[in-house]
Formats: structure tokens, sequence, C-alpha cells
């Protein structure tokens, strides 16, 4: 008999010991998290691309967001505008117009690639003079 209690002493110090172990591991991961959190910086940013269609709606938004950090990214084909929000921490503006000019697009501030427009669909090629709004 004393044997048995025994045996369930040892069972539930066992597992109320492993119980206490689980609790204090979602503590560490929630803290983790929430001093990640306090870094992001996130920011919205809309600037004029040159494009003509569909296609290159695809072409922009997926080159934005290639960019560590973009959270975000919606280009407009009739205002030839994009809005992009992202992470400040992670990168800056000049980095998303640089994406989208190595894709061989024209942005307001950057010029797009000349081997890249070259390999654009005929749809693409848009006009360099070509308005941009904002």
């Amino acid at each position: 008999m004393n044997r048995v209690i025994l045996s369930v002493a040892v069972i539930a110090a066992i597992g109320l010991t492993s119980c206490n172990n689980d609790v204090k591991k979602e503590k560490e991961v929630t803290t983790i998290a929430s001093e990640v959190s306090k870094d992001i910086t996130i920011v919205d940013l809309s600037f004029g691309v040159r494009g003509n269609c569909g296609m290159c709606k695809s072409t922009i938004e997926d080159a934005v967001k290639a960019v560590d950090g973009v959270t975000e990214a919606t280009w407009d084909v009739s205002k030839k505008k994009i809005d992009v929000s992202f992470d400040a921490t992670k990168t800056d503006a000049i980095a998303l117009h640089n994406a989208i000019a190595a894709s061989g697009y024209d942005t307001d501030k950057v010029a797009g690639s000349d081997a890249a427009y070259k390999g654009l669909p005929d749809c693409c090629k848009y006009e360099h003079d070509m308005a941009m709004n904002q």
C-alpha cells in the first residue's frame, strides 16, 4: 500500500513540474515577440511609377514586395502611382525606387534599367515622358 501511495506522489510531482516548464516557455515566447514588435516602424509612402497595364501592375508590385520590410504595395494603373507600406528599420524609399527601376520601370526619382525595359512585353513599353500623377 505504501508503494502505491509513493508511486502516485512521484507521478504527481513529475506531472506538476512538467506543466510549470510549459507555462514558462510560453511566457518567454511572448516576451520575445513583444520586444520585436517595439522595433518596427511602418511608413506609408506614395510616388509615381510609369507603366501601362495589368502586367505592369504585377511586375511593379512584385518588385517592391520583394524588398525586405515591405508589407503592402499597390500600383494604380490610371494614376501611375504606387502606395507602399514598409518597415523603415529594414529598408528605405530609395531601395523601393531602385527595385522598381531594376524591373524596367521609371519612378519619379530613378530611371528604369534599359536592359530590363527592353525585356518587357510590348504592351508594357511605356513612353518615358509619360506623366505620373500623385
